[in-house]
């Protein structure tokens, strides 16, 4: 090869390789953490709820709010577990989880005078950072909804 056709190492390019991979570490610790909450709101939240636990079951008419409110909850955890995988609603599920969350967090200082209320605390975090990275996905949602009305 001669001098005019060798590729030249820019200080651009040699910096571009390490972004890209940290560009692409970081999609894959966001999809893998996508899919964590994922499971944990199909799985470990919203299942107790729509088998009737005993221990769901129990908290509910505690509350006083009875199966069909354990339900509804359980349905809404379901959803928004579903619609965290769902490229469209990727950016609004996070949002309605941590409302939901938050009404938890109130839930729990409520009735069960805090026992567990660092959990929907500490959920809406990682929550907050998906609706973060996934905030263009709102606006494909909205042009699509337009586009259908």
């Amino acid at each position: 090869m001669s001098e005019t056709t060798a590729p030249v190492a820019t200080a651009a390019s040699a910096t571009a390789a390490p972004a890209v991979g940290r560009a692409r570490a970081a999609r894959i610790a966001l999809r893998t953490l996508t899919v964590l909450l994922a499971l944990f709101y199909g799985v470990a939240s919203a299942l107790p709820k729509l088998i009737a636990h005993p221990s769901a079951v129990e908290s509910f008419d505690t509350m006083g709010w009875g199966s069909a409110a354990m339900y509804i909850i359980g349905v809404l955890e379901l959803a928004g577990g579903i619609a965290l995988l769902v490229p469209v609603l990727s950016g609004v599920a996070p949002i309605a989880l941590s409302a939901l969350m938050a009404g938890a967090f109130v839930v729990q200082m409520s009735y069960f005078d805090g026992e567990n209320a660092a959990t929907p605390l500490i959920l809406i975090v990682p929550l907050a950072l998906l609706a973060w990275t996934r905030r263009r996905s709102n606006a494909d949602l909205v042009r699509l909804v337009k586009r259908r009305a």
